[in-house]
């Protein structure tokens, strides 16, 4: 079930969004003149914590940790930092709040980490590949790798048995089609056959992508228009 929770705090005024499983909750806010989505996830019972794309505004992102301090059975803590791909916009806070979480390990494409680093002087700890696994608390979520809109570009998912997928898919896809690939169509075939074969022919049609900027939205909803997309190269 997704929820609005309403403004917060005294000068940032952003809705947050609550989706609540079983094991895992997820919140979002939107931060910056570029609608970038930031994503917190907390396992209930061990408390760890993700967070998804430092992007911006990080007085924003800490309310986010404090509106969940109720999210697990024990005090959370965020353990882990993963950025989605290499573009400024999704990188704005993460030496703000790499530094105010200083026990929290980094994690990003391994193509994209140097870019990164030489931007915002925060080292990667851990350069992921399509098809590891990160270990949050007692969870598992699975990278995938999805090449073309930045060489390192990566998504990842969340699977509960008998719940709804979720996939976190940066700025690889959104809907209505996948990221901009500036019109490269090498780098366009790249990404659209990734997000192809290591999304949509993995997962159910209702899995939830929530992309990098705007709304969700269900894989049912996208599959539809995939030869569209395909035809015009973008």
């Amino acid at each position: 079930m997704v929820q609005l929770l309403g403004p917060y705090g005294h000068t940032w005024h952003t809705m947050i969004e609550l989706i609540e499983q079983p094991r895992l909750t997820i919140r979002r806010i939107s931060v910056s003149s570029m609608d970038n989505n930031v994503y917190l996830l907390t396992a209930r019972t061990s408390g760890s914590q993700l967070l998804i794309d430092a992007a911006d505004e990080p007085e924003a992102i800490a309310e986010l940790f404090a509106s969940a301090a109720g999210d697990a059975a024990v005090p959370p803590r965020l353990e882990l930092i993963l950025t989605t791909h290499s573009h400024h916009d999704h990188l704005g806070a993460l030496a703000a709040v790499a530094s105010a979480h200083p026990e929290a390990q980094t994690l990003a494409g391994a193509a994209d980490a140097d870019a990164m680093t030489a931007a915002t002087g925060v080292p990667i700890a851990r350069r992921l590949e399509h098809g590891e696994v990160i270990a949050l608390g007692e969870l598992e979520l699975h990278v995938i790798g999805l090449r073309g809109h930045t060489p390192g570009s990566v998504a990842v998912a969340y699977s509960e048995p008998d719940q709804q997928t979720h996939v976190f898919t940066g700025d690889s896809l959104f809907p209505g089609g996948v990221g901009n690939t500036n019109h490269d169509s090498e780098r366009f075939n790249s990404l659209f056959s990734d997000v192809v074969r290591r999304i949509f022919e993995v997962y159910r049609g209702d899995t939830m992508v929530h992309p990098g900027h705007g709304a969700a939205t269900t894989l049912s909803s996208e599959r539809p228009h995939l030869a569209e997309w395909e035809a015009r190269g973008w």
